[in-house]
């Protein structure tokens, strides 16, 4: 049986392909990434890059993808289990620091630039986050729906720009490390602020969504 008919050999070099795309994206950036790159970083014959994916853009899209769900199943245990928004908000800090070790941060920054001028590629792009966004969500509905502030807040607004905060202090880090630092703690201190408000006694608590219900 042909390699290109083998099933199990077909989704190897897929894998292989995917792989590939994203390591070439991380040491080349999206300007170099083509075909023979990706297929020099993947090991096989560039012409394997069409027969699965059709063309480079669609690899891309699918890297993007399968990058992402690694990397969202590989913390989905560790999110399922925080309880507050300072919990949250230790675990950005931590997988900002791994990711960025990693390379993925990179691998982000160039998807966001190639998506700027290829639709396909800012469709992927943004499906992937949107698989961050759906799990921090989830953070966020159950943190706030037992909390005093919960009834004035939009989980599903506040999970995009908390995704879009991180994205933007992943690709700000790069020019002003400290900048960074200060904003990370500027959100630290807020969630201070909303432990401290869940903190308060009942009357207090009453006091504060009495007065929040009438701004």
């Amino acid at each position: 049986m042909s390699a290109a008919k083998d099933p199990a050999k077909g989704q190897e070099t897929r894998e292989k392909l995917l792989d590939g795309a994203l390591r070439t994206l991380t040491e080349q950036g999206i300007a170099k990434t083509s075909a023979r790159t990706i297929a020099a970083a993947a090991g096989v014959n560039q012409a394997l890059v069409f027969y699965h994916f059709g063309s480079v853009d669609e690899l891309l899209s699918a890297a993007c993808r399968h990058g992402t769900e690694q990397r969202v199943a590989r913390y989905r245990d560790r999110l399922a289990s925080i309880g507050s928004l300072s919990e949250l908000l230790s675990f950005g800090r931590e997988m900002h620091e791994e990711e960025r070790a990693a390379g993925h941060v990179a691998v982000l920054g160039q998807l966001l630039a190639g998506a700027q001028t290829q639709p396909r590629l800012a469709a992927a792009t943004a499906a992937g986050l949107a698989l961050w966004i759906e799990e921090i969500e989830k953070v966020l509905t159950r943190v706030l729906g037992a909390s005093a502030l919960g009834e004035f807040t939009d989980p599903v607004g506040l999970a995009r720009a908390v995704a879009a905060s991180f994205v933007g202090m992943e690709l700000y880090e790069g020019v002003d490390s400290a900048g960074t630092e200060r904003a990370l703690v500027a959100l630290e201190r807020l969630s201070l602020l909303v432990t401290a408000v869940e903190d308060l006694g009942p009357l207090a608590q009453r006091a504060v969504r009495h007065r929040l219900r009438r701004l």
